[in-house]
């Protein structure tokens, strides 16, 4: 997979910018346009390079500030044709399917984490989908809730905040799940509660329905399904392929046992609500472990910038700038 670098920089910039891209291996083209950009003033650098070795460049422009005196953007060209390219595909070690850039990580993890109205909003509709379901033994619609439930965003950047230590991620997956959870629980909560004197559903319903027995009856394969469906998640959100995220969606019960919880808790049902809840609980621990190890694995095999290397190139930016 081929992936271009715009990167726009002050014009002192330029010169140790282009080096470091030259050398970089996996890179097909380098372009240096003088005077390019106009806000700010500056010089623009295009560079043609494999997936594979984005995070390394990406690396030394970190370390030459150029994140702070310009812009790095990172684009995937739909179709690339090149024999020059082709060769630095080759040339680049691993495969760009299992190449990790961990600013488009982070980015993508921040902008699902937020508590956001159109999250909180598919988390209600999913839960009073669950809901449904399991007042009307329905297994599709329970299916149906899994597939609508967003909840996978908080959980795999929580999962991000706590390998890179990132805070502010980690308590805007914290808040999104602590807000979301509850008032999705209360919204059915308050559906079960005003549809059982419309007679919608008798006060017996939990006791008739089997093929919900499995939301409230967690056990081993209950952790074991949360932490496959957790690492499939993650190395979805890491190579970018998003049709895998609804497989990973439809097969963890973290929406159906929050709104099992809502339902029993109305009709009296505190047993069967408890282990809901403790459903809830394995789902979402299995969930956010299992990308934590995914994530610490891709961190132990990915060549990271050698910390003096990291030194010589702010220090040679700090002489640019001096």
């Amino acid at each position: 997979m081929i992936v271009q670098l715009r990167i726009c920089i002050p014009g002192d910039l330029s010169g140790v910018v282009v080096e470091n891209c030259a050398g970089q291996v996996g890179v097909a083209e380098v372009t240096l346009d003088k005077g390019a950009s106009v806000m700010p003033p500056g010089d623009v650098v295009q560079v043609l390079l494999a997936r594979e070795s984005v995070e390394g460049l990406v690396e030394k422009l970190h370390a030459l500030d150029v994140q702070k005196r310009g812009s790095i953007a990172v684009i995937t060209p739909d179709l690339v044709l090149s024999d020059r390219a082709d060769r630095a595909e080759a040339e680049a070690p691993g495969e760009g399917a299992d190449a990790v850039i961990w600013d488009e990580v982070l980015r993508q993890s921040g902008e699902d984490s937020r508590l956001t109205w159109s999250y909180l909003t598919f988390l209600v509709l999913a839960t009073q989908l669950a809901a449904i379901g399991i007042v009307t033994d329905s297994t599709i619609a329970i299916v149906g809730a899994m597939a609508v439930g967003p909840e996978f965003g908080p959980l795999a950047a929580l999962a991000v905040a706590l390998v890179q230590r990132q805070r502010r991620l980690g308590r805007d997956a914290a808040l999104a799940l602590g807000v979301g959870f509850p008032v999705a629980m209360l919204a059915a909560a308050l559906g079960a509660w005003l549809s059982v004197p419309l007679g919608l559903f008798p006060p017996d319903v939990l006791d008739r329905g089997s093929a919900v027995e499995f939301i409230y009856h967690p056990g081993p394969y209950s952790l074991i399904v949360a932490v496959l469906a957790g690492t499939a998640g993650m190395l979805s959100v890491i190579s970018r392929r998003s049709a895998a995220l609804i497989g990973v969606f439809i097969s963890v019960t973290t929406v159906p046992a929050a709104g099992f919880v809502a339902v029993a808790l109305v009709l009296g049902e505190y047993q069967k609500a408890a282990g809901s809840a403790l459903q809830l609980f394995l789902n979402l621990v299995g969930i956010v472990v299992a990308a934590v190890g995914v994530l610490l694995f891709y961190r132990l095999v990915t060549k990271r910038l050698p910390s003096d290397a990291a030194r010589r190139l702010r220090r040679k930016a700090a002489r640019i700038q001096g």
